[in-house]
């Protein structure tokens, strides 16, 4: 089957791809062989953004479509900067910009547990959809520390573990993160 990964983020689009590299059958096209035009991602939630991403971008190419969507949560921020992550210090999306801010918002704050989620949604153009959640929970470091990873895996510290993302590397991040969590429950349905 011909899969159209929903994202023109190149980060995202290697570890999705790497993720579901052992899926059979499945040849995976990007924005590159199958333009799309871009999504604007005005929802509520998670789910909103990635199913509305999804489902336009089926639409205008008559393929099937995983799209994600996905972000850190910090509880002491109740919940920021969630749905807006990508966009925390402004819209130009700069993964520094959005680190220092969330610092500084976390400056004298103990409490520093926090999450990443990840909504995956895969539509078919005959209208099935199929919708799953991962979750990984961890803390915000003090500061930034790896080179590895992108947005704020320098400053997420998972759950069990006493590195940042950053500083783990791909393949355990891969291993790990709430986008594998996410995309094992769409990996049933891409295989026929």
């Amino acid at each position: 089957m011909v899969l159209l990964l929903g994202t023109k983020n190149i980060h995202k689009i290697r570890e999705i791809t790497e993720i579901l590299s052992d899926v059979p059958g499945v040849k995976f096209l990007t924005w590159h062989e199958r333009p799309f035009s871009d999504v604007r991602e005005d929802g509520k939630t998670f789910e909103e953004n990635a199913r509305k991403k999804a489902r336009e971008i089926c639409a205008q190419t008559g393929l099937p479509v995983l799209a994600e969507d996905s972000g850190l949560e910090v509880y002491a921020l109740g919940g920021a900067p969630g749905v807006r992550s990508a966009r925390f210090a402004g819209a130009q999306k700069d993964d520094h910009a959005n680190i220092a801010k969330l610092l500084d918002a976390l400056r004298n704050i103990s409490d520093r547990r926090a999450r990443f989620r990840c909504v995956a949604v895969l539509v078919f153009p005959d209208g099935r959809e199929f919708v799953s959640e991962g979750v990984l929970e961890g803390s915000i470091a003090l500061a930034p520390a790896g080179s590895a990873g992108f947005g704020y895996d320098p400053v997420f510290i998972p759950d069990g573990y006493g590195q940042t993302l950053a500083e783990l590397g791909p393949d355990v991040k891969n291993r790990i993160s709430h986008r594998q969590r996410a995309l094992e429950g769409i990996k049933a349905h891409l295989s026929f």
